[in-house]
């Protein structure tokens, strides 16, 4: 047994039942075992029992009283999972599914995700199991406060800067970021995802959708490809689906399908994203709503069976595990040549082998939805500065970056002997910028 499966076998031992956790860890190390043949050194140092053992990790009650009166508790996470590159950086998700072991899945993840963006970012990842849907703003606000009244004390523009995720969408960003100026009397981007009117930057909405697109870009050039006339499923109709969806369409991509948590709607001509975007960002409608307005686009109740629809390019942008090997083996055998995740981990770890072994080009998360967290790296860097970038140049830095990631992993990829194994190489990529980060600052 390698060090890495030593390593992973003390992690299923010591963290019981945090399957999304397990899941992480073992495709992070099932890329990166050749690593240690070339550097020894990482091993002798224990850079991977520590890489997994989250630097900190925050548990905490969050009291707060609804519209009737009732006193109602939740449970808040913050784990800080690593700050070897920078200060740690990752959302909070506000769902009821949120527990330790998905939080920590995510950190773990951003660890990787934020080194490859090139940004001095550590990674972390928090929330709670409140459910923002169908609360009062009233309702929400008091959470957000009594969320940031303990979560305060552990955050800083140099410290710990989170952000938004799922459910934490620009009114709960609002509610924590005015709590935090409160309790600690300074306005700082300790916060980002922030509105424009304070702090925010542009493009941040847009900019994991918009990097998705991009990267997939970067791929297709590579292989003499473009996206003009390609048609692209997109799973979920949130900001990364919505706004992936935009620039495909800028880019000349023809979007058939989209889903929500009720189902997918279909049409083989291409959706109409403005209607899309009235259904879901103005009228916070299910997405059934579109047959009102288009009668002959088909509605399926079965949102996994979005996948079986023919495709070019999938672009999964719901949530983690969403598809699984019948899926996978659907979109191979209906000619899909692109995978990219938009959400973070949403192919089961046989999906993606499925992918590789039908030579399916797979963009794994930490890179291909990169770019929001790249954005809001650079919201930290214009809160320092207290400035605001044009939206073009935020979005001119955020192309740079989706296209610098895409030529490091294919580099390493090439340089670890496989060359098209995007998953190997954003692994190896991310890693070894982390290994050596904690190399150089000794035992700590």
């Amino acid at each position: 047994m390698g060090y890495a499966q030593d390593i992973l076998k003390s992690v299923l031992e010591k963290n019981p039942g945090e399957s999304e956790f397990h899941q992480a860890v073992k495709e992070v190390f099932s890329s990166i075992e050749a690593v240690f043949d070339v550097h020894p050194e990482y091993e002798k140092a224990g850079i991977l029992e520590r890489l997994v053992e989250p630097e900190r990790q925050i548990i905490f009650r969050v009291p707060w009283i609804d519209d009737k009166g009732r006193t109602r508790v939740n449970r808040g996470f913050r784990v800080q999972f690593n700050s070897a590159i920078g200060p740690y950086k990752g959302g909070l998700r506000l769902h009821p599914s949120v527990n330790l072991g998905i939080i920590k899945f995510l950190g773990f993840e951003q660890i990787f995700k934020n080194s490859l963006t090139g940004l001095s970012i550590g990674g972390a990842k928090g929330g709670s199991d409140f459910d923002p849907k169908n609360k009062s703003d009233v309702e929400v606000m008091r959470f957000c406060q009594s969320f940031m009244t303990e979560l305060f004390r552990h955050i800083g523009p140099d410290t710990d800067v989170p952000a938004g995720d799922i459910g934490m969408g620009a009114r709960e960003l609002g509610y924590m970021f005015g709590q935090y100026k409160r309790l600690k009397n300074a306005f700082e981007g300790a916060l980002t995802g922030k509105g424009l009117e304070y702090g925010g930057s542009l493009i941040r909405k847009e900019a994991t959708g918009y990097g998705l697109i991009y990267f997939i870009n970067n791929i297709l050039e590579k292989k003499g490809k473009t996206i003009k006339g390609t048609k692209i499923i997109i799973s979920g109709s949130g900001n990364v689906a919505i706004y992936a969806h935009q620039k495909a369409k800028e880019l000349g991509g023809i979007v058939i399908a989209m889903s929500d948590s009720s189902g997918y709607i279909y049409d083989p001509d291409g959706l109409d994203l403005d209607e899309i975007k009235i259904i879901k960002e103005k009228n916070n409608e299910r997405i059934s709503e579109y047959k009102k307005k288009y009668p002959d686009a088909r509605f399926n109740e079965n949102s996994g069976e979005i996948w079986k629809i023919k495709c070019d390019i999938a672009l999964p942008c719901a949530t983690q595990n969403e598809i699984d090997i019948n899926g996978a083996e659907n979109l191979v055998q209906n000619g899909c040549f692109i995978v990219g995740e938009g959400a973070n981990m949403p192919c089961l770890p046989e999906a993606g082998k499925i992918f590789m072994d039908n030579k399916v080009l797979y963009a794994p998360g930490k890179a291909a939805n990169a770019g929001g967290v790249a954005v809001s790296a650079l919201e930290m860097s214009q809160n320092s500065m207290r400035t605001q970038w044009s939206a073009e140049e935020v979005d001119e830095k955020l192309k740079g970056i989706m296209a610098g990631i895409y030529k490091n992993i294919t580099m390493v990829a090439k340089e670890y002997g496989d060359e098209d194994n995007l998953v190997k190489g954003a692994n190896i990529a991310g890693f070894i910028k982390v290994a050596n980060a904690m190399l150089a600052q000794g035992v700590v």
